[in-house]
C-alpha cells in the first residue's frame, strides 16, 4: 500500500477509535464483581455488639488443633467466627432455600442451619442458641431473621459466637473463605476485635496464607494443608 494511501487510513483508524465509547471505570467494574452475600448479622460491629474472633482458614489456633479439631477440614478453621451475645439476632446473608436444620454431622452444636442459594453456594449458621424455627424447604430472604446466636459450651459466658460457614452446594463437601464472598468493610472490622488476627506460616513459604484474603479452598476428609515440618508459632 502507498504512503499516501496509508495516512487517510490511519486518520480514519484514529477517528472510529476516538468515537468509540469509553471503558467502564473501575469503580462500575467493581460494582460488576461485587460479593454476592451480606453479613449475617445486622448491627454495626463493635465492642458492644460483635467482633470477629477468628478468622477462616489458617488460623494459629486451628494450627494448633489440626489434628484434632480440625482435622476434617485439611487442618484449617471451616468458617469465620463472629463473636456476640447469645439472642443476637442471625440474618440469611442471600435469598435460598432452607436444606439442613441441626445437622449435627456438621458440629457447631447446640444448633445449625444450612441454607442453599442458587449461585451454588450454600451458608452453614452453627453456634445457635435454639433449634431454628425453619423447616427443610422453606424459602428465605437476603437480611431475613433466622435464628438467634448461641455458646458452643451453652453457658452464653464462655465463648459465645456464630459460626458461618460458605460451601458448595448442593454437596456441601468443600468450603470457602467467606471473606470475599461477604461485602463488608473487613479490614475495619478485623481493626474492632482488639487482638490480631493471626494465621499459622510455614517457613519454607513464609507468605502463603497469611491474610484474611488469601485464605484457601477446604475439601471435607482430605489430607492436612498446615502439617509443617518447619511452623512458626512453632507447635505446643
Amino acid at each position: 500500500m502507498g504512503r499516501r494511501r496509508l495516512v487517510p487510513l490511519v486518520l480514519t483508524l484514529l477517528a472510529l477509535a476516538l468515537a468509540l465509547p469509553p471503558r467502564a471505570p473501575l469503580a462500575v467494574q467493581a460494582a460488576v464483581d461485587a460479593p454476592p452475600f451480606e453479613l449475617p448479622l445486622a448491627g454495626p460491629p463493635g465492642p458492644g455488639t460483635w467482633m470477629l474472633v477468628q478468622a477462616y482458614g489458617n488460623t494459629e489456633f486451628a494450627y494448633r488443633t489440626r489434628t484434632s479439631f480440625y482435622a476434617a477440614g485439611q487442618g484449617l478453621h471451616f468458617g469465620i467466627d463472629l463473636g456476640a451475645r447469645c439472642g443476637t439476632e442471625v440474618v440469611a446473608i442471600g435469598d435460598g432455600v432452607v436444606v439442613e436444620v441441626d445437622n449435627f454431622y456438621h458440629g457447631a452444636e447446640p444448633h445449625n442451619l444450612m441454607i442453599d442459594h442458587a449461585n451454588g453456594y450454600a451458608s452453614f449458621y452453627g453456634h445457635l442458641l435454639e433449634r431454628p424455627s425453619l423447616r427443610r424447604g422453606d424459602s428465605v430472604r437476603r437480611g431475613q431473621v433466622i435464628a438467634l446466636t448461641g455458646d458452643p459450651d451453652g453457658t452464653c459466658t464462655s465463648r459465645p459466637h456464630l459460626h458461618l460457614e460458605i460451601r458448595d452446594a448442593p454437596s456441601h463437601t468443600r468450603a470457602f473463605n467467606p471473606v470475599p464472598l461477604i461485602d463488608a468493610d473487613w479490614d475495619a472490622i478485623a481493626a474492632i476485635g482488639g487482638q490480631p488476627l493471626t494465621f499459622e506460616m510455614d517457613l519454607s513459604d513464609p507468605r502463603r496464607w497469611q491474610s484474611l484474603f488469601d485464605q484457601p479452598d477446604i475439601l471435607f476428609g482430605h489430607a492436612l494443608l498446615n502439617d509443617y515440618p518447619d511452623a512458626w508459632p512453632p507447635p505446643w
